[in-house]
């Protein structure tokens, strides 16, 4: 056999393994695409919870679900602070809304001015998905996603109102890319136990946003102790953007006058 019919062999081989291998990532990727968007929406349900203080330890899948049923998606218009019907946003439930995915899209979002962008996300969208769990008639809790960039990353999370619509039930991050240990330390249950109880608002002072985390711990004896929370040690920047991611999305650019209408009843 000669070198040319070698070489030629060698090529047509080549090039059937390509195929063959192209067909089957192609088709591994079809096949796991729902399983990864079944994951990715019971991971963003069981964070939810968790920001809620609804989530039990070693709960099931099925628990989950369970466990999620009890809380209502409803869509707001960030500029009026009303609830807003999904058709606006072309969608059937508010639940199918994609907050992230709208935040790039110029018909459902615009760019930030600089001094207004504190939380580093450069785009705010018209509408944004709140979660609400109610009992008797009556909210008990409110579940807003925020987000903001911290050191290295964007991180993205929920924070947890009780139905004050004003003290702190909990916040959580289920994605961001902080330093292990440093400003990874978000994830630490012992740094999450500091919010329950915090205030967002000093409301005999006004509606803006006084929460902020401070340098080292919070001093119990000053007066500003109920609207501070423990930096992280040795994470200055993931501190400060945390402190402005939480400001952000209660303050006039995010959820604010949704608050406002729920503490007056409206």
């Amino acid at each position: 056999m000669s070198n040319k019919e070698t070489t030629s062999k060698t090529i047509i081989v080549a090039f059937l393994l390509c195929i063959v291998c192209s067909i089957v990532v192609s088709a591994s990727v079809v096949l796991l695409k729902p399983i990864q968007e079944k994951n990715k929406a019971l991971n963003l349900k069981t964070n939810i919870l968790a920001a809620a203080g609804l989530l039990v330890e070693g709960a099931s899948a099925d628990e989950i679900e369970t466990l999620f049923s009890s809380i209502k998606p409803f869509l707001v218009d960030l500029d009026t602070g009303e609830y807003a019907d999904p058709s606006v946003v072309g969608k059937e439930l508010a639940l199918d809304y994609d907050q992230r995915k709208a935040a790039k899209d110029p018909a459902l979002s615009a760019v930030i001015a600089g001094g207004e962008d504190i939380a580093s996300i450069k785009r705010r969208v018209k509408y944004a998905k709140v979660y609400l769990v109610e009992a008797k008639g009556k909210i008990e809790t409110i579940i807003l996603p925020v987000s903001g960039y911290g050191l290295w990353s964007t991180l993205h999370g929920f924070l947890a109102l009780e139905g004050d619509a004003n003290t702190v039930v909990g916040l959580g991050f289920y994605e961001h890319a902080e330093t292990p240990g440093l400003g990874g330390e978000v994830d630490n249950p012992r740094w999450k136990a500091f919010w329950p109880g915090k205030k967002v608002y000093n409301l005999e002072q006004g509606d803006e946003p006084a929460i902020k985390l401070v340098k080292g711990s919070v001093d119990k004896s000053k007066p500003d102790a109920m609207y501070s929370v423990d930096g992280l040690s040795g994470a200055t920047l993931t501190s400060r953007g945390i402190s402005n991611l939480v400001q952000y999305w209660t303050g006039e650019q995010g959820f604010k006058k949704y608050l406002n209408r729920l503490r007056e009843g409206v």
